[in-house]
């Protein structure tokens, strides 16, 4: 089975949500619930309202002005053209209601397998981690064969056994980056449990904060290199004025949940929101 090219720029292309080449998967396949992420319930299988007959969203322009913010944050890694053109091979769920409901199902499996891969491609990417490089390409491997499988087979998969090693070798990337901050002591107790934090220009140097619960924390003008932020949630988190250059496993759907400015220093692969301006 031929992977796709092992070139940054291409990798951060596939791995990156193309609406134009989706069938609005996310806007139908996935259920929410009226909250101050989303303006109305909605069940999975369900298409949106605001979604047009060319499978766009019709308030694109104003998901946050309209109550979507999680809308506005979600990133699906480049499954939803995955699914669209290369698993349904550009069938799409309008014109084949047969197969609708089973790609729905394939939908949200193979996003997890594509964050999978946007996090071991960065590992893999980083020099710190030559000692485990072989291990990750490994896994990489092994995670693109599965996103290239048939839909009954795809659904087969055990998604969680699959991501327990993944993040086994994420883990062991992450101590090898954060290594490199010598006689570092983050003394950050309940990290999973930070909301409102105030941290306001905290050394978080080299910290380990994986699915810490960053909400409404003040992190304005921290430290954040070197830092392990895989799953953190930045939902309204303050980062103005802080440096995040050279942190490991941050998406650009974590930055668009939060809050930051022109002063802010994102990895070079991230991009600075248009809300932020």
């Amino acid at each position: 089975m031929s992977h796709p090219s092992t070139d940054k720029d291409n990798i951060q292309t596939q791995l990156s949500a193309d609406c134009e080449s989706c069938f609005g998967l996310c806007c139908v396949a996935l259920p929410y619930v009226k909250s101050a992420d989303f303006a109305f319930n909605k069940n999975g299988g369900t298409p949106c309202r605001n979604l047009q007959s060319d499978f766009r969203c019709g308030i694109h322009k104003e998901l946050r002005k309209k109550g979507f913010k999680g809308c506005a944050v979600y990133e699906c890694f480049g499954a939803g053209q995955k699914v669209s053109q290369v698993t349904y091979g550009g069938n799409d769920w309008r014109n084949d209601s047969a197969l609708a409901g089973e790609m729905f199902d394939v939908f949200p499996i193979m996003q997890q397998l594509h964050e999978m891969l946007y996090y071991l491609y960065e590992a893999l990417h980083i020099d710190d981690t030559n000692p485990i490089q072989e291990d990750l390409q490994t896994a990489i491997d092994k995670t693109e064969d599965l996103t290239g499988l048939k839909p009954k087979d795809i659904l087969d998969i055990d998604v969680s056994e699959h991501r327990a090693g993944v993040n086994t070798l994420l883990l062991r990337a992450s101590k090898l980056v954060r290594a490199n901050i010598p006689n570092k002591e983050i003394k950050i107790n309940r990290k999973r449990d930070l909301i409102g934090a105030k941290l306001h220009g905290a050394d978080l140097r080299g910290a380990n904060l994986r699915g810490a619960m960053l909400i409404a924390a003040d992190l304005r003008k921290t430290d954040m290199r070197e830092t392990d932020l895989i799953g953190a949630d930045f939902r309204d988190a303050d980062l103005r004025g802080a440096n995040l250059e050279g942190s490991i496993f941050l998406t650009q759907a974590q930055v668009n949940a939060a809050i930051g400015d022109v002063h802010t220093k994102l990895p070079p692969s991230l991009s600075i929101p248009d809300h932020w301006n």
